[in-house]
């Protein structure tokens, strides 16, 4: 999910440390230690991994206070074979001095015979082998004079060329060589293979050095389909957040650059507003059913979204009912009908062509007198300028008082999702939003700017084609898919 985003924001941490290390080589205010660059998405992950080393460190000192009383018992254990050892030890050495004695003539005697015998087979094999090396000693002579003369020329070339690119290698130095080739070869704790720069002056990150990196930004944020005002608001976050930071290795410009491209997304995504579970809790406490009212455009996946809310609600062990108040479009009486009967919830329908307020306004009574605490109603799909469906669409809302007016939009449309739902809230008011389809979205110009440009939150994320496919929304959630690599993780969470 959201891929689209991830590369835009990674590049945009790569071209700033670019930037300033470039200035740096110019000012001969950089030099290279030893470590290992982090990569963009490693900070998250580097902090779940400190929370895991803290609690592990308890049940280590645990473990070690446990092997103290062992290590002192082999201690002494090794103390006493130490000094045993000695003892025997000393004992032997006595025993060879005197043994050392008596034999000392016997082994002067030996030395000498294979002193005598040694030297004359030592003698008879050189001057076999001195033949041989004559011989082999021609042969290569010539072979020895041409590489000497070869090995020589090529050392003065050397010489030559290094005097020559001497000033040139001095400036590129080695940051060049380690960025694109390498970008991509991240390991396990991910940490980049390039190597780690530190500035030798503390550098401070200025308007100057993310002008040109922001506006691109905000040009690639546009492309992927986020709204203008949504990609202004992301870019004016991170200038105020790294504007005046101050800056000691390469390290730093990732962290800073991660950190506030999070904090300004997570400012974006986080619009405040009650779950619809909490509200059916509410309502039932109340002794009345929350009544929900669908509405969108056709072919956003409205319907199968009321198939996946009822089975959600289901299993969380309420009772739901659907209205099928789509009376205009052929067959979606009978669409609505189908995942209501495969879900196993109750539905209230009348002909095509009647009136649809009069279905919703059923289905409430319906659920008032049952005890059913969730009335989900369907509406017909239309598009915003239409005014005669628009007008309809407000007469539903006026006969059946909904608690939510819910906006279904496709996030595959971008940025069409989102003006279609301040189009909506305009004529009716809508108080959220379910975007379907997320999980196919590599763009998440959607998800990203519907929720701020209406002010009103997301709800739900349509995850898949089957019924359990749905979730509910949450921003930190949505935070980890657009700042981690680790996409399964976070899916199963």
């Amino acid at each position: 999910m959201f891929e689209s985003l991830k590369k835009k924001f990674s590049r945009t941490s790569e071209k700033l440390e670019e930037e300033l290390i470039e200035e740096a080589e110019k000012e001969d205010n950089l030099k290279e230690e030893s470590g290992q660059r982090f990569s963009f998405f490693s900070f998250g992950r580097k902090k779940n991994n400190k929370e895991d080393e803290e609690s592990s460190s308890e049940s280590t000192e645990d473990a070690e206070i446990e092997e103290a009383e062992p290590k002192v018992v082999e201690e002494k254990k090794s103390h006493f074979w130490s000094r045993s050892k000695d003892e025997s030890e000393d004992d032997e050495e006595s025993e060879d001095e005197a043994v050392e004695d008596d034999s000392e003539e016997e082994v002067v005697e030996e030395k000498k015979s294979r002193f005598w015998s040694r030297s004359k087979d030592e003698s008879e094999d050189e001057e076999e082998v001195a033949e041989e090396d004559s011989e082999e000693e021609e042969e290569n002579k010539g072979k020895k004079h041409f590489w000497s003369r070869s090995k020589d020329k090529s050392e003065d070339d050397e010489e030559s060329d290094e005097e020559d690119s001497e000033e040139e290698s001095e400036g590129k130095k080695h940051f060049w060589s380690r960025s694109k080739d390498k970008k991509d070869d991240v390991s396990v704790d991910g940490e980049a293979s390039g190597g780690l720069f530190s500035f030798v002056r503390e550098k401070t990150i200025s308007e100057k050095h993310v002008e040109d990196i922001l506006w691109e930004l905000e040009m690639e944020l546009l492309q992927g389909d986020v709204a203008m005002e949504v990609a202004t608001a992301v870019v004016e976050s991170v200038k105020d957040d790294l504007v005046g930071k101050k800056i000691k290795r390469s390290n730093d410009i990732t962290e800073y650059t991660y950190l506030a491209l999070r904090n300004a997304v997570a400012e974006i995504i986080d619009i405040p507003g009650k779950s619809m579970t909490e509200m059916i809790e509410e309502k039932k406490a109340q002794g009345e059913p929350l009544v929900v009212m669908f509405v969108g455009i056709n072919g956003t996946g409205k319907t199968t979204t009321i198939g996946k809310l009822a089975n959600y609600y289901l299993k969380k062990g309420y009772t739901p009912v659907i209205a099928a108040s789509d009376t205009f479009r052929a067959g979606a009486i009978e669409q609505v009908t189908y995942h209501a009967d495969n879900v196993g919830v109750k539905i209230i329908k009348h002909k095509k062509g009647s009136d649809p307020a009069a279905v919703a306004f059923d289905a409430v009574e319906h659920a008032k007198a049952q005890g059913k605490e969730l009335v989900l109603i369907d509406t017909a799909g239309r598009m915003q300028t239409n005014v005669n469906l628009m007008d309809e669409m407000k007469k539903i809302k006026r006969v059946a008082n909904p608690d939510l007016v819910i906006f279904v939009g496709d996030a595959l449309t971008g940025n069409d999702a989102t003006e279609q739902a301040a189009k909506f809230n305009d004529a009716i008011d809508i108080d959220g939003v379910i975007l379907t389809k997320a999980d196919a979205d590599s763009k998440g110009g959607a998800s990203l700017s519907i929720g701020y440009v209406i002010q009103r939150p997301i709800m739900f994320l349509g995850v898949g084609q089957g019924y359990d496919d749905i979730r509910e929304y949450d921003a930190e959630w949505m935070l980890d898919q657009l700042f981690s690599e680790d996409e399964a993780a976070v899916m199963e969470e």
